[in-house]
């Protein structure tokens, strides 16, 4: 095996080479590898006395708006500097090659979309989007403002980011949707996610329960090569390359 198929087991290769349907779930670790930092992080910084969970709960929000505004508005400015990467760009090319492909995403940053992902299920919302904090409706256009947090223009109420805070429920629909993709799936990745947050978690369960073969790609697993399981131990952005160019070579 060449260094460029070292992360490429044969079996898995030939899986996906045979296969009509991929499901992708995708965490922070994927977008760790474009410069944003995780939650598991340290902050740093105004924010270094701050945990996230403290701060990404909607007690928080309505204990102190303006302290959870001022930290999505600089977690947003790091994600409109962060670019897709290599593990990103790796998974628009398996989507070309595979008739039935859905992306499902822990992630806010819209970098998956960004590098050219088509069918993008966003389970924690996006960081881009702003909401209502009351009415629970994402606001379109809204004027600039010098009020922090900005005013809901249909109610007048707060508005918040829309991603999905401790406590709060998934979109029901888009999991719906996520968990269907996982039943259907003749491969299976889970992409940069530690596997402990639920209900995301349970997805690569589904996938192996109905019979797909499911590969757990990440920094903190031990490697395993026993089909249908791959556990790889590496990087997203190099592994996902040289998978790719194992199965569809130019």
């Amino acid at each position: 095996m060449d260094k460029h198929n070292a992360f490429a087991p044969a079996g898995l290769v030939e899986a996906l080479q045979a296969a009509e349907r991929v499901t992708v779930l995708t965490g922070a670790g994927i977008s760790a590898e474009s410069g944003l930092p995780t939650f598991r992080d340290p902050m740093t910084g105004l924010w270094e006395k701050y945990r996230p969970e403290d701060l990404a709960t909607p007690q928080a929000f309505r204990r102190n708006p303006r302290l959870v505004w001022e930290w999505y508005t600089w977690r947003r400015k790091l994600v409109e500097q962060a670019a897709p990467n290599a593990g990103h760009r790796a998974l628009v090319t398996i989507e070309q090659h595979i008739s039935e492909f859905t992306l499902i995403t822990q992630n806010v940053d819209s970098l998956h979309q960004q590098a050219g992902s088509q069918r993008v299920i966003e389970l924690h919302g996006n960081i881009r989007r702003t909401k209502c904090f009351d009415e629970n409706v994402v606001v379109e256009n809204r004027e600039e403002s010098a009020e922090v947090p900005p005013r809901c223009p249909r109610c007048g109420g707060l508005l918040r980011p829309d991603v999905v805070w401790f406590g709060e429920q998934l979109p029901e629909q888009a999991f719906h949707t996520a968990v269907e993709a996982a039943v259907h799936a003749d491969i299976f990745f889970a992409i940069g996610t530690s596997g402990t947050v639920e209900p995301a978690a349970s997805l690569a369960r589904v996938a192996q329960r109905f019979g797909a073969t499911v590969v757990i790609l990440n920094l903190d697993v031990e490697p395993l090569e026993a089909p249908p399981l791959y556990h790889i131990n590496g990087r997203a952005g190099i592994v996902l390359p040289a998978l790719v160019r194992a199965a569809w070579p130019e």
